[in-house]
């Protein structure tokens, strides 16, 4: 059977938008596929607003990918010649020993990246809007901010189709089938013959890929907006964007006013409950609204009032809460991507062009050694044996 493609991407997010827009522009004949539209509520990659911040916490290995995710948005943004990065300032507050804290400044000084640390009575001054407790520090990271994830998908797949990429929205594809000289791909509506497949599902994800159904879980998020009683510190120039370490009780991330519904505010993660992907978003509840209230009412007093709107979403998380970037075991002809576990949309435009790199030569010269299926199975072996 004819290749009908040289690859196909499976999902249509952020990731796959972005890999499908860098494969279409290197030239690949290709096709990208997705069971819903664009933006869906129901995906990863909708809520006007996500984090970009340089100084990562979580590792600094993740750094020099966050470098080429800045230049890369800087590209997308000149062939699209629209604003998808917007830069506050990104606020990493805590105590000087919290992961937040501690985590930032480490990678900071391993990586040379400029930055400040703010005591209470210097963030007073400068951003009235937080309240810190007497020994929490802010670490400030002048080149975070935050991006537009609708502007972001839509500019990928508008790049796609003009450089040639075939799109199908509304398609379910039901099984992947490969074999050494390609893949088959079996959808709702036929089949397609592909010398190599992107799969970037989100939350779908362990349905196309069997060595993720234990491993890929997908999670209820939600996020929820505030009116600024003071609109003028909650301007992103007067309240940058910000990350909250509150110890047992997990950290927050927050937005300045950047849209006509306000402060917006969530935790990470939430409360980690597993959800059917296949099904609705369980709506926000009384529980929800309580928590992400009470955090307002003591670390934003005095700056938000009413909550006018309250969403939920979903993560899907990895046991590493790490990324996965790889050609799958025994595989060679399929590239996975479950990149995100609730940190991962700033590096859509790292990850986009990592995919690429994978479906066209097999590898990449990107530093992903460590979101290798073989990098899980450790981090997971080394959790039973602990």
């Amino acid at each position: 059977m004819t290749a009908q493609f040289d690859v196909a991407v499976i999902g249509l997010g952020a990731m796959g938008s972005a890999a499908l827009s860098f494969l279409a522009e290197r030239g690949a004949k290709t096709i990208g596929i997705d069971a819903y539209f664009p933006s869906h509520a129901l995906s990863s990659s909708h809520g006007d607003s996500r984090l970009i911040r340089l100084g990562y916490f979580e590792d600094p290995s993740y750094v020099p990918l966050l470098q080429r995710a800045y230049r890369n948005w800087s590209a997308l943004e000149a062939r699209l010649r629209a604003e998808i990065l917007t830069i506050t300032g990104v606020l990493q507050i805590g105590g000087v020993d919290s992961k937040i804290v501690s985590g930032t400044r480490a990678s900071c000084q391993m990586h040379g990246l400029a930055h400040q640390v703010l005591d209470k009575e210097e963030m007073n001054r400068r951003f009235p809007a937080f309240q810190l407790d007497n020994e929490e520090v802010a670490v400030l990271d002048p080149q975070g901010g935050y991006l537009k994830p609708e502007a972001a998908v839509m500019g990928y797949l508008k790049l796609a189709a003009q450089d040639g990429a075939v799109l199908h929205f509304g398609e379910r594809v039901i099984a992947i089938e490969p074999d050494d000289a390609g893949v088959t791909i079996r959808s709702a509506d036929g089949y397609y013959r592909v010398t190599k497949v992107v799969v970037a599902t989100g939350s779908w994800i362990a349905e196309l890929v069997p060595e993720l159904r234990t491993q890929a879980t997908p999670i209820r998020q939600v996020v929820a907006w505030y009116q600024p009683q003071d609109g003028t510190v909650t301007k992103p120039q007067g309240m940058p964007c910000f990350l909250r370490d509150e110890g047992a009780e997990g950290s927050y991330f927050g937005f300045p006013a950047i849209g006509v519904d306000g402060v917006k505010v969530g935790r990470h993660a939430h409360f980690r409950e597993p959800i059917d992907p296949n099904q609705p978003n369980p709506p926000v509840n009384d529980r929800d609204t309580a928590l992400l209230d009470g955090f307002v009412s003591k670390r934003l007093p005095g700056v938000v009032g009413q909550r006018v709107n309250a969403v939920t979403c979903r993560y899907t998380m990895l046991p590493s809460e790490d990324f996965l970037l790889d050609l799958a075991p025994g595989n060679p002809n399929v590239v996975v991507a479950s990149p995100c576990s609730g940190h991962g949309f700033k590096f859509t435009s790292v990850v986009g062009e990592i995919l690429a790199d994978l479906a066209l030569q097999g590898e990449t010269g990107l530093p992903v050694s460590a979101f290798s299926f073989d990098a899980l199975k450790r981090f997971v072996a080394a959790g039973k044996a602990a």
